[in-house]
This record gives C-alpha cells, structure tokens and sequence, in this order.
C-alpha cells in the first residue's frame, strides 16, 4: 500500500470514528486530533512501544508559555512516563510539516512536563479538569522516573524523527515524532520491528564474530546466525528500545523475585563471567543482518534489522534491571549465547506461523506459557475462519478478525486493486468492524465481568484470558468457537463499541475504564435476560438499551471516582477489590420496553 492510500485510510477511519460519536446534528466532536491520537497510541500501546494510553486534551497559556497535552501512559510501576502532543490536519494527500513546526509542539509539551515536575501545575489546574490526576502523578513520582519521553504526532510527513535529548530537573527527556510515514512503515505490513535497527561497530565497537549458516533455498524460509552477545549491548538494546525488543507473544516480563530471574540476578552481582557457562542463552529473529569482518579478520555481524527475542526475554530484561537497581554490576564480563533466525518468508501468515512455532518450541525452560504464544492456536484460527464465512444478516458486510498483525491492511493493498474495488471492501469490512486479538481479550472479559483484568491493559488482560483459554483446552468445556459462539461474540464487540461511544461523549477521563465497567455492570444486572441474538440481528443497539447504558455510565462513574479515594482512577480499576465495591454498589433498575430482554427462564 502506497504511502497516500494509508494516509487516506487513515483519515477515513478518523472520520468513521468521529462520525460515531456524533449523537445529534448540533452534537460536535471537539477534537479531532485527539481520535487521530488515539488511534496512534493504542497502535503504540499494542507493539510494546508505550504503556496503556489515556488520551487527555490539555491546552492552556500559564504565564508567558503555552503548554499543550494530547494523551499520556504511566508504567505500572510509575517509573516510566511518556507524554504525547498531536498536530492533525486532515489532509487526503501527503503534505509535510516543517521541523520547527513538530519541535514546537515537543517543546509547548515539555514545558507541561516542566511545570508539572515542578509543583507549580496542579495546584493552578480545576481538579475536574481531565489532566489534573496526570500532573498530579508527575509530581508526586518525577524524582523516581528512570524514562521519560515525549511523543509528537501527526498526519503530515516529518523531516526529522528524533530531536535533541532534553533535561528537565536532572531527568533526561526523549523527544520522538511519529509521523504518517513512520506509522505507515509499521501498519502497513504488520512489521513494526523493522525500526529495531542495532549497529554493532557503535554498541560493541566491532563486528560480533558469528557462524553462518545459510538455509536451504525454497524449503526452510530462513538462515541461522550463532553469536555471543556481550551483557552491556543487551542492556543498551534494551535500554533503547524496551518491551519493543520482545517478541509481541512473550512481551511480559517476569518479576525479578522469580526463582529463574532470581538466579539470573545473583549470577550476574557474584559470578558474571561465568554467566554464559550457566545461562542457556536467547532466540533471535531477524528480518536481516549485515555481515563484515571483525578487526582479527573473521566473519562478523555488523548490524541486524527488525530484531526481536523470541526466548530469553528475562534474560534480557534481568540483565537491565539488575544493572539498574544494582549499578556495581559489571555487565562487561557478561557473554550471552545467541540463535539468531533470519526470516526470509514473503508470506506474512507464513513467517507468523514460524515465529509463533520457534517461539513455542524455544520457551521449554519456564516462564513463558504456551497459551502466551498465541497466534496460531486453534482458538484464534478458528475464530478467523469464522470471520471470513459468516456474513452478518444483511449478507453483504461481515466482521474481520485481524489473527496476524497488519493482515488487514494487507487484504486491502492486495485485493483493493482499483478503487472502485478498494470501495467495495471498504464498505462491506470496514474499520469499525475489525477486531485484533487484543480487542477481542477486552470484549470477552468485560463482559466476564473481569473490569479489573481489562484495566491493566491491552497485552496484559490479553495473557489472562490466553491461560483461561489453555485451562479450557485442557477441560474440553468452554472457548470452542462454533457459529453461535461467533455470533455472540460479535454482539459483545457491538455492545462494548456502542459503551465505548456513548462514555466518550459523556466523560472527558478514564473512558476506557468507565467503558470496561459499564459493560461488566451490565452483563451483572441483565446478562442473563439479555437477548445477543437480537444484537447480533440488529447489528446495533436499540434506543432504549443505549439510554439504560447511559445511565449506568454515570453511575459507575461517579462509583469509580468515590471508591478511588483520590488515587488515579486507572490505577484503582486495575485492582479486583474495585470491581467488588462497583457491583455491590446500588443501581437504577432497568427501564421498561428494552426490547433486547427477555424473560429469564425458571
């Protein structure tokens, strides 16, 4: 897909989001650039590149400086922070935008950041204003940041993607622009890593010597690399480019009180040179390497593109966290065995499958489950049958299940040959009617009533319902996905999107929360009277049903707010003793005339 037609896309699936939100015709979306940020930051959120996003306009003038906040993500360990500042123009072709405009922006961003880090914002700000619990956060926890980066986004087609590093209170600040040509390079093709790049001759000061070993043409898909890292350019890699550098199905790190990273831990502070006699090392893939000479004359790596550890994570992560809390270590006397896969693969579903089976096959030692590496398990395949037989009662649209990263984007490239038939797919799936892996994880355990799991994130509450999927394999009970399982899932999509929509038009904070909880308090009170194949047949909400949902959203929100007892509400609904203390809470009975209940059976 050509850089104008993403760009294009893009746009459509702004106004398609707009236009959802729209109620009435004297109901206005305020801020367009705040659904293009979003979009951006859940993209963002999904390859490991920030944390859970919170989109949040912000835009004041305190004293002589403008300030400006599109949205934010806060580690769960509050030790980390990235904030993001959108410039949307809405163009259909692609235009540019001038350095100076986007390092403006970094900077109105930063000194929001400044002044937070200072004490002097909050107390200035209405405690109802949606930014308020950000600079409070920010304040209370910025002499404990290890990472903080600014973010500058937007539509237009960006000279420089990086800028100068900044200091704010002794803290160093990254300043990165994702632009529509960046974005392009990681949607397009589902290949977001190709970004990874690590230059060898600049971490190590020489070629890593290697042995090659070149694979069979047409039959395996891939060559072999064998490698020792040194300890200190893993730390740098990771330092660099964090969970980015995980491989998407084994992303989450274990803690390092765990008996393996425990003893990852004690080996690096006591014995660090002999680490690589003890530790099994790490599986690389690649989607390609640079080969040369080290300074002795032998083959040597020197730079690799789109790298990803597929086993060996907290390896990885325990080296940079030990170094961190411990900087003693000396991480020079560290070599870490590696098996690096180069993909060579022109088949996207292809090289998944094999990325998906090399990482099943690597992850024998622990930590990382099976269910964790998911891609390819029967559930989702099935499920992505299903979205591509079953039509919804129109006969004409249907829903798409996007199994592999970038596979929709990949269908519209190779069988949107003209426009006219671009159109045509456009309108019987369009973005509305996508759903990844991750969104799927949401809209069955809200409506599981498990508001608090949906809450920690999107990877995150992705992995639990992945381990009730492995328990239900192993029990043969539930999650087997037939047509009326299809379809039910389908209306639990519709019925969360249609809660997503209406909490965004009543709630300037912690939308996705309310929306989580507002549909768990739901599925509490009518889930069991209440008629999905309707919904499904309806493709859409009716009135009533969406006035009730209205209701209660303002109730779970005023509920959220209270029970949080001025801690952050997006840290309070990850937490099962909230989700407790809403359901128990008291609610308006149903309305009368819901045409979606039914009378429950005796």
């Amino acid at each position: 897909m050509e850089l104008v037609d993403f760009l294009r896309q893009t746009q459509a699936e702004v106004r398609e989001a707009i236009g959802e939100n729209l109620v009435g015709p004297n109901n206005v979306y305020p801020y367009p650039e705040l659904v293009f940020a979003e979009i951006v930051m859940q993209h963002m959120s999904e390859i490991g590149m920030t944390f859970e996003p919170v989109v949040c306009h912000y835009s004041a003038i305190v004293g002589n400086a403008n300030l400006r906040l599109s949205g934010y993500a806060v580690s769960d360990e509050a030790d980390q922070i990235d904030l993001f500042v959108s410039l949307y123009s809405g163009a259909e072709e692609v235009t540019q935008i001038a350095d100076s405009d986007t390092k403006k922006a970094a900077e109105q961003c930063l000194r929001f950041l400044k002044k937070c880090a200072e004490g002097r914002l909050a107390a200035t700000m209405d405690e109802s204003n949606d930014a308020y619990p950000f600079a409070l956060t920010i304040q209370e926890c910025y002499p404990n940041l290890d990472q903080i980066r600014i973010y500058v986004l937007t539509d237009r087609q960006a000279k420089s993607k990086n800028f100068k590093q900044r200091e704010v209170g002794e803290k160093v600040v990254k300043l990165e622009v994702m632009d529509i040509e960046r974005l392009h390079r990681h949607l397009s093709e589902g290949k977001p890593r190709d970004e990874i790049v690590v230059n060898f001759e600049e971490v190590c000061g020489a070629a890593l010597p290697c042995v090659y070993v070149p694979g069979v043409p047409g039959e395996m898909g891939y060559d072999c690399i064998l490698t020792v890292f040194p300890g200190e350019s893993l730390r740098f890699v990771y330092d660099k480019y964090g969970a980015r550098l995980l491989e998407a199905n084994v992303r989450s790190f274990l803690s390092v009180t765990g008996k393996v990273n425990k003893g990852i831990r004690e080996t690096l502070k006591n014995t660090p040179e002999h680490f690589m006699a003890y530790n099994n090392g790490i599986v690389v893939i690649a989607d390609e390497i640079r080969l040369g000479k080290t300074p002795e004359g032998i083959q040597g790596i020197l730079w690799i593109r789109g790298m990803q550890i597929v086993n060996g994570g907290q390896t990885t992560a325990s080296m940079y966290f030990t170094k961190k809390k411990s900087p003693e270590v000396d991480l020079r006397r560290v070599r870490v065995v590696a098996k690096i896969i180069v993909l060579r693969s022109p088949d996207l579903i292809a090289e998944e499958e094999l990325v998906s089976s090399i990482s099943r096959y690597a992850n024998s030692q622990n930590a990382v489950r099976q269910a964790d590496l998911s891609a390819n398990k029967p559930f989702h395949v099935e499920i992505e049958k299903l979205s591509n037989t079953v039509y919804c009662p129109d006969g004409i649209g249907r829903w798409f299940y996007e199994r592999a990263a970038g596979s929709y984007n990949v269908i519209l490239a190779r069988e949107g040959t003209t426009p006219a038939r671009l159109r045509q797919i456009r309108d019987s799936i369009p973005t509305s009617r996508k759903i990844s892996k991750t969104d799927l994880a949401k809209f069955l355990n809200a409506w599981d009533q498990k508001p608090s799991l949906v809450s920690l994130g999107a990877q995150k509450n992705f992995i639990e319902l992945m381990k009730e999927i492995e328990d239900s394999d192993e029990q043969s009970t539930i999650f087997q996905p037939d047509m009326n399982f299809y379809k039910q899932l389908i209306a639990k999509a519709i019925l969360f999107k249609v809660a997503q929509k209406l909490v965004r038009q009543m709630f300037p904070a912690f939308q996705a929360n309310v929306t989580a909880y507002l549909v768990s308090v739901a599925a509490y009170m009518i889930g069991g009277s209440l008629d999905l194949g309707k919904i499904w047949q309806q493709q859409d909400l009716s009135p009533k049903l969406k006035q009730q949902l209205q209701t209660w959203a303002s109730e779970v929100h005023d509920i959220l707010h209270k029970s949080a007892t001025g801690r952050m509400v997006s840290e309070w609904a990850k937490k099962k003793e909230c989700w407790d203390i809403v359901r128990n809470a008291n609610y308006s009975n149903p309305i009368d005339g819901i045409p979606e209940l039914v009378a429950v059976r005796v």
